[in-house]
C-alpha cells in the first residue's frame, strides 16, 4: 500500500511542476499546445494498451467492461456540465434594441478552479488504476504512470495561470495543488488496497471507467485547447506520445 501511494504521489506531483513552470517562466502559448498534445496522445496509449486492454484481459463477462466504459464517460460528462456551470456566470441584459437577451460572462478565478476540479475527476480514476497496477508483484504500469505524469504538466501550468490572473496568491495555488497530490495518494492506496482483495469483475469494472472518463476528457478538453493553442503541429505532437505510450507497453 504504502509503495502504491508513493507511486500515485509522484504522478500526481507533476502538477507542481507545471504550477513551478508558470511562476518561472513564460512558456510560448504554441508550445504549450505542443507539450497538452503530446500527454494526450500518451494517455490515448494508456487507454488503448493498459486500461481498456486489462479490462478486457480479466472481466468474466464483456457486459462489465461495456457498463464501466459508459459510466466513465457519462461520470466525466456530469462533472464537466457541473464545471462549465461553475465557470461561467448566466444573466440577463439588454441588447442594444432594450430586449432582454442571455450571455455568459467567464471569471479568471472560477475558471482556475474549475481546471484544478477537473484534474481531480480524472486524476482519481488515474491514481486508482495507479495503485492497482501493483497487485501482484508486477511492478506498477509505467506507460500509465508517463502518461498521467506528463498529461499532468499543462493542466497544472494552465490552471495556475488562470488562477494567477485572478489574484491568487502563490502559496494559495500551491496549497490547491497539494489537496489534489494528497487526494491522488490516498486513491492510489485504495486502489491497491480494495482492488487487491476484490475479483477480476471489480477490477475490470475500475479499468473501463477509468478508460471511459479519460477518452471523454480528451476528446472533450485535452485535444480541441491543444490544436487551439498549438496549431497544426498538434497532430504530429499528439502522434509521438502514443507512440511513446504504445512503445512502453510492448518493452515493459
Amino acid at each position: 500500500m504504502i509503495e502504491a501511494a508513493v507511486w500515485g504521489a509522484i504522478g500526481a506531483s507533476t502538477l507542481l511542476l507545471g504550477a513551478v513552470l508558470a511562476f518561472a517562466i513564460d512558456l510560448p502559448t504554441r508550445i504549450r499546445g505542443l507539450v497538452l498534445a503530446f500527454g494526450a496522445g500518451a494517455l490515448v496509449g494508456a487507454v488503448a494498451y493498459e486500461l481498456f486492454e486489462e479490462a478486457v484481459r480479466v472481466a468474466m463477462a464483456g457486459v462489465i467492461v461495456l457498463v464501466g466504459f459508459a459510466a466513465g464517460a457519462i461520470a466525466f460528462y456530469v462533472g464537466s456540465v457541473l464545471i462549465d456551470r461553475m465557470g461561467s456566470e448566466t444573466r440577463s441584459e439588454p441588447d442594444q434594441h432594450g430586449t432582454a437577451r442571455v450571455s455568459s460572462r467567464r471569471d479568471p478565478r472560477t475558471d482556475g478552479l474549475a481546471i484544478v476540479l477537473g484534474s481531480v475527476l480524472d486524476g482519481i480514476p488515474e491514481s486508482i488504476v495507479l495503485g492497482a497496477s501493483l497487485i501482484g508483484g508486477t511492478g506498477v504500469g509505467i506507460p500509465v504512470f508517463v502518461a498521467i505524469a506528463i498529461s499532468n504538466v499543462p493542466e497544472g501550468l494552465s490552471a495556475t495561470e488562470d488562477l494567477s490572473a485572478a489574484g491568487f496568491s502563490r502559496r494559495r495555488i500551491v496549497g490547491l495543488w497539494l489537496a489534489v497530490v494528497v487526494a491522488s495518494t490516498i486513491a492510489a492506496a485504495l486502489g491497491f488496497t480494495v482492488l487487491s482483495a476484490a475479483g477480476p469483475n471489480v477490477t475490470a469494472f475500475v479499468d473501463a471507467f477509468a478508460a471511459g472518463a479519460i477518452l471523454a476528457m480528451l476528446a472533450e478538453s485535452m485535444i480541441p485547447e491543444a490544436h487551439e493553442i498549438g496549431g497544426r503541429a498538434v497532430g504530429l505532437a499528439t502522434s509521438l506520445g502514443f507512440a511513446v505510450a504504445a512503445s512502453l507497453s510492448f518493452l515493459v
